[in-house]
């Protein structure tokens, strides 16, 4: 068995065609992180639901540092419970075989650099099941300078954690016991978050709502429709205060009339400043397509 081992790495993410980080994970570039900082959750499920992805959100979670929005590229770890031989076994070959030091979870914070966000399957554990506490939290705030952790287990030294504000912990709960009785059996490799599952490298988006992760191939297709989504519902927003459309209309795919109304007040609206990245001709097209099926109201059938 080996640990965070780049070809394995490889071998379980090959719709990922990109740059790789150094370990093999997918590289989705911080532009798309960046763009995905500003999206709701909502909007970047739907693309993964559309995509036959079922299993990639998890909101059953206690939280601390609430306000900050989590987004970086997953580092995971799978813990079990302990058994002697095994953990013997497996606590030795990462010392000798592989020159790691310190215990399971030490082995994950220190492969971490700027961007990562720990995922860690702890089987739900809480008592001994503390995979961070307030010196690994610290130490995650300095090699991620913006990223997290999101465990299916406990924490501790909470209220310390809760003063490091550039680190947001999604958690099943809280004990002042040290992590025990536990061992290690993957290391970047699938991980399973409660009803989610995650691969090295998927983008963790975590907000008010809970935690999405986003697979690396897909991750500028959300970033991109859940922007468009968002822009649309601004002008739509906009339309029904003014009462210009109905609610039907503006939730029912949109007329071509409608569409060139939107284009116009894209191109120069402030509030669109931020979106004009985005392209709309696949989106025209489709309504000219529907224009050409339907009925003219001059023609009797």
């Amino acid at each position: 068995m080996r640990f965070n081992h780049r070809e394995d790495i490889i071998q379980i993410t090959p719709l990922w065609k990109g740059e790789r980080m150094e370990d093999g994970r997918p590289k989705v570039p911080s532009s798309v992180l960046e763009r995905l900082r500003k999206v709701t959750l909502e909007e970047a499920w739907g693309t993964l639901w559309r995509h036959g992805y079922r299993y990639q959100f998890e909101g059953d979670f206690k939280v601390i540092n609430p306000d900050m929005v989590l987004v970086g590229r997953a580092v995971t770890g799978v813990m079990v419970p302990y058994r002697p031989d095994l953990n013997d076994t497996l606590l030795n070959y990462g010392h000798k075989e592989e020159g790691r030091s310190g215990y399971f979870n030490q082995w994950i914070i220190d492969s971490l650099v700027e961007d990562d966000v720990v995922v860690i399957d702890m089987f739900d554990k809480i008592y001994q099941g503390t995979f961070v506490g307030g010196n690994l939290t610290t130490a995650i705030a300095a090699r991620t300078k913006r990223g997290g952790a999101v465990i299916w287990g406990g924490v501790r030294d909470t209220e310390q954690m809760m003063a490091i504000k550039n680190v947001k912990t999604y958690h099943r709960g809280n004990d002042p016991t040290g992590i025990g009785d536990v061992t290690l059996v993957n290391f970047n490799g699938p991980c399973r978050v409660g009803k989610a599952i995650c691969l090295p490298g998927d983008v963790v988006l975590g907000t008010p709502a809970g935690v999405l992760f986003i697979p690396a191939h897909l991750a500028e297709e959300c970033a991109t429709n859940a922007e468009k989504s968002n822009i649309r519902d601004v002008w739509g927003f906009q339309m029904l205060d003014i009462g210009k459309y109905s609610t039907a209309q503006i939730d029912a795919g949109w007329t071509l009339d409608m569409w060139e109304d939107f284009l116009s007040w894209f191109e120069t609206a402030p509030e669109a400043k931020d979106y004009q990245h985005l392209t709309w001709e696949k989106e025209l097209e489709h309504a000219r397509e529907i224009q050409g099926k339907e009925p003219r109201a001059d023609i009797r059938l």
